[in-house]
């Protein structure tokens, strides 16, 4: 995983995303459903993926 918000994808995996938030995998879910934080759905298995941006939106909420 890169080391700084310069260098983050494109679109976070629900794993990076929740190493960035510092939150359980779990919770990012609850927050997908809730409409906290929503993700993107890529394929017929749903995988989730989150904008950087969005991650950066809810951190400044959250201070």
């Amino acid at each position: 995983m890169p080391k700084n918000k310069d260098e983050l994808p494109k679109l976070l995996t629900i794993k990076q995303a929740a190493e960035v938030l510092n939150v359980h995998v779990e919770t990012l879910r609850r927050w997908d459903k809730s409409g906290k934080l929503k993700a993107i759905r890529l394929n017929k298995r749903g995988d989730r993926r989150y904008r950087p941006g969005d991650l950066e939106k809810l951190m400044k909420i959250k201070i």
